[in-house]
């Protein structure tokens, strides 16, 4: 890529409404545009660095056995009903879309609603499970404060991946499996020293959910470590959701003692059970012909918002510093020349050919 090529240009001053690090930082440096509030175009090396992000995750997510998709940004208005969560006081933030006629769809922040359906016309049989499979795609969310930067904002891209099992303990096992890929990607992203498996509340299914947390100074969530857990080399915290100084022990070492950090989720685990499956009689027949609903499991990762992540953890006084794993270039290539005949800029030219 030639420097002198690119459309865009760096500023020396970020837009006044350019309140977040993140934001600030990569509009400077012409990695990122502002469309409106919570909304941004991805320039040229903002995109180069967008899609080496999401190629890491890609290959973790490959390595486990994961199969690519890519559904429909939009839902009949029907799937939503199914699920119960059309209704804007039990999820806020969907998008309702008015269409032709007296027809509305969904501008889908998650795909449960779409992926379950989709399964159930394949897999039928205990022969079928288990299996996962993802996408990476754009997603909308009706924030009605969208903020900090890239990090929360109304549309972006995300990695969101769905396993099927015939029983708890397959589904057990796989969860394990994507902790593991997870651990992978943030080391591949270097953000392992920062990066916290932060317990949060579960459902009916599991007592809790996980999340992935990367300690940023301004960081919009709230995280209590656990001291023990650091003690024995290990990354535990819980969220601020279900802390209780008085109550709350290290759901891994039963430590008591815990230190309050700022941080912004870049990931998240969940154990669905039957949630999903149960509304669209998502079902297969064991090896006796009997009828089971099918459990689940979902993982999402941010691809946006692990690049604005990364921009504040890295960044230095100066601006901008890429681990080399997402870095839009290795190597600069700066001719000392006067003009394109001179020797230094020639030998450039043989370097980058």
């Amino acid at each position: 890529m030639l420097l002198s090529h690119l459309f865009t240009r760096t500023s020396k001053d970020a837009a006044a409404d350019a309140k977040s690090i993140n934001a600030e930082l990569l509009t400077r440096g012409g990695f990122i545009n502002k469309t409106m509030a919570g909304v941004y175009s991805f320039l040229p090396l903002g995109l180069t660095v967008l899609r080496k992000i999401e190629q890491i995750v890609r290959e973790e997510m490959d390595a486990i056995g994961g199969q690519e998709v890519l559904m429909s940004a939009l839902a009949p208005r029907e799937y939503w009903e199914k699920t119960g969560r059309w209704d804007k006081k039990v999820f806020e933030p969907l998008f309702h879309v008015p269409a032709a006629g007296e027809q509305e769809y969904a501008l889908n922040p998650t795909h449960e609603e779409i992926v379950v359906p989709l399964v159930a016309q394949f897999v039928h049989s205990y022969r079928d499970l288990p299996f996962g499979c993802y996408q990476i795609q754009t997603k909308f969310r009706n924030e009605l404060r969208a903020k900090s930067g890239i990090l929360r904002g109304r549309e972006f891209l995300m990695k969101d991946l769905y396993s099927f099992h015939p029983d708890a303990a397959c589904l057990d096992r796989y969860y394990e499996k994507v902790q593991g890929a997870y651990d992978k990607i943030f080391q591949r992203l270097e953000l392992t020293d920062r990066t916290y498996l932060t317990y949060a509340s579960g459902g009916s299914f599991s007592p809790y959910s996980h999340e992935y947390q990367v300690l940023l100074p301004q960081g919009e969530d709230a995280i209590f470590v656990s001291i023990e857990a650091e003690k024995q080399g290990k990354r535990i915290a819980v969220n601020r959701e279900i802390f209780d100084a008085q109550k709350t022990v290290c759901p891994v070492t039963g430590g008591k003692e815990f230190r309050e950090e700022r941080a912004s989720e870049a990931a998240n685990i969940f154990k669905l059970g039957t949630k999903f499956s149960e509304p669209f009689k998502l079902t297969f027949n064991d090896e006796k012909g009997a009828v089971h609903p099918i459990l689940m499991g979902c993982y999402g990762i941010g691809i946006s918002r692990l690049m604005g992540i990364i921009a504040e953890a890295f960044a230095d006084k100066a601006g901008l510093v890429w681990p080399a794993s997402v870095a839009p270039a290795q190597v600069l290539i700066v001719p000392l020349a006067k003009d394109e005949q001179e020797e230094p800029f020639t030998v450039a030219q043989d370097l980058y050919r």
